[in-house]
């Protein structure tokens, strides 16, 4: 459906609460706490505090994988942050995250404790403390952190625009869905093109392709905004190969299951990670509403 209005823009911008669709009860022109919480500290070196969405994923992809290949030392406590329910604007997490967004982690295993936000910041953040998921080549190194960093600056279009657009707005309109699915399609044949020839971002298995597989790989394998059909996803064949050789690790499925409340599949929601024996014990399909 096309514009039924033109808009024009007032001389001074003024925030209408109401205008922000699925997301208006949490969206605000001001940063900073709106509530005094206080963050919850569990037993192990890192405390997380997170989400599944795409940004979440990452980070428990990462931290499940360094166990998987026995960096004992990356256990971890997820605590879920509900930001639909406003949790990111609570005094503890603002201290963590100051930008109030998911994921935000604190590493408890020094002399002081560090705060990391951002989850680009917090892959690499976890890949050079742990000397793991990050080639140690310099050509490779710099390749995968160049595709990291893509991902960083490209995902905002298509979370913030595209899948705003087509799947929260309160109102569909033709001329932004289509710009930010093209920008969308275009993303994809960028990697759908480098996948041609290469198995991975950077050379191998690394933090750039649990960045890039939170979004992308979820995108192609029908996971974010009901669009799969609409995006022709199936075309990007190299795309798709690659979401589902990464969708295969056992760890990725463990680190989509942390922090998860959302979907109907309960077998798939570990709201609360604090053991590796949660997975088997402690998911909604067991543990229902005493979770």
């Amino acid at each position: 459906m096309a514009d039924s209005t033109e808009y024009t823009p007032p001389k001074v911008w003024t925030w209408d609460a109401e205008s922000g669709g699925r997301f208006a009860s949490i969206n605000r022109p001001i940063a900073g706490a709106t509530h005094d919480k206080e963050l919850p500290v569990g037993k192990h070196p890192f405390q997380l505090y997170s989400l599944a969405t795409p940004n979440g994923v990452k980070v428990t992809v990462m931290l499940e994988e360094l166990l998987a290949a026995g960096h004992t030392g990356a256990e971890y406590d997820a605590w879920l942050v509900n930001i639909g329910e406003g949790d990111q604007f609570g005094s503890g997490f603002v201290d963590v995250n100051p930008n109030s967004k998911i994921p935000a982690l604190m590493d408890r295993s020094g002399d002081a404790p560090q705060r990391v936000f951002e989850s680009g910041a917090i892959l690499l953040y976890l890949a050079e403390k742990f000397g793991a998921f990050l080639p140690s080549d310099p050509a490779q190194r710099t390749e995968a952190l160049s595709w990291l960093f893509w991902q960083m600056g490209s995902a905002p279009y298509l979370g913030g625009g595209f899948g705003h657009f087509y799947a929260y707005a309160p109102e569909k309109f033709e001329y932004p869905i289509n710009r930010f699915a093209m920008e969308t399609k275009r993303q994809l044949d960028v990697m759908d093109r480098h996948l041609a020839e290469n198995d991975y971002f950077g050379g191998e298995y690394c933090i750039a392709d649990m960045a890039i597989w939170s979004w992308y790989g979820q995108l192609v394998l029908g996971r974010l905004y009901s669009a799969a059909e609409f995006l022709d996803v199936t075309s990007y064949k190299n795309v798709l190969r690659w979401a589902e050789a990464i969708d295969a690790r056992p760890a990725v499925t463990r680190g989509r299951m942390v922090n998860r409340a959302f979907g109907d599949d309960l077998s798939m929601q570990l709201h609360e990670r604090h053991d590796a024996s949660d997975f088997d014990s402690k998911t909604q399909d067991k543990i229902g509403d005493q979770g």
